[in-house]
């Protein structure tokens, strides 16, 4: 990388970092709460694909927490 790309790339890292994280307005936050936003819009349907994951993986747990399926924690 040239001189130029470095000091263009750390002042883009550094706009982004100063910006943070938007705040959200109250009454904004309503659009964020909707189905569609979550990770995964239907809970049934997570719980069985992690399920039939594990079931494959001999394991369980790791997921959402720190530590394996190997019961050493």
């Amino acid at each position: 990388m040239t001189k130029r790309a470095v000091c263009v790339s750390a002042l883009i890292g550094l706009m982004v970092v100063l910006s943070g994280c938007a705040d959200v307005p109250v009454y904004k936050r309503g659009n964020l709460a909707k189905p569609e936003m979550a990770w995964s819009p239907d809970p049934m349907e997570a719980a069985l694909q992690k399920h039939i994951y594990f079931a494959k993986e001999a394991s369980s747990g790791g997921a959402e927490a720190a530590g394996g399926g190997c019961g050493c924690n």
